[in-house]
């Protein structure tokens, strides 16, 4: 391994202890962004600064690279229109990624969603039976 690959290696492991992805293609998410505001007051002549979190809720389309660059695209129907964004993994900017539901899809990558709409569009949710037998031993 050379030292470019340590360093990002141990860059990730530092990252990784506050954040947990555990979510896969075909899950439906609820990812928490920072929003950072930023507005100057004429009266006091200063930049004032707001960040608030926003809420981004929509199905996994996949995910690609590895490491510090890894990100994964997620897409959700917004007034009737398909809205995509890609977020990276462990960036600043992304507080949490929350998963609502567990798809079940035989794809790495869900990018015949964007052709479908309706009924065509829905994603079958996935059943853990050795997940269910885990969560009730706690």
């Amino acid at each position: 391994m050379n030292l470019l690959q340590t360093l990002e290696a141990e860059h990730v492991k530092a990252l990784t202890k506050k954040k947990k992805t555990d979510f896969s293609p075909g899950d439906t998410v609820k990812v928490m962004v920072k929003v950072v505001e930023e507005s100057f007051d004429e009266k006091t002549k200063q930049v004032k600064r707001r960040e608030r979190l926003q809420a981004f809720e929509g199905v996994v389309l996949g995910r690609q690279g590895q490491g510090l660059n890894e990100n994964f695209t997620v897409r959700k129907i917004s007034y009737g229109e398909g809205v995509e964004r890609i977020f990276p993994v462990l960036s600043p900017l992304v507080d949490s990624v929350e998963v609502l539901r567990r798809g079940r899809v035989r794809r790495a990558k869900l990018y015949y969603l964007k052709g479908l709409t309706g009924k065509k569009a829905r994603i079958v949710e996935r059943q853990d039976k050795d997940r269910g037998a885990a969560d009730a031993a706690e």
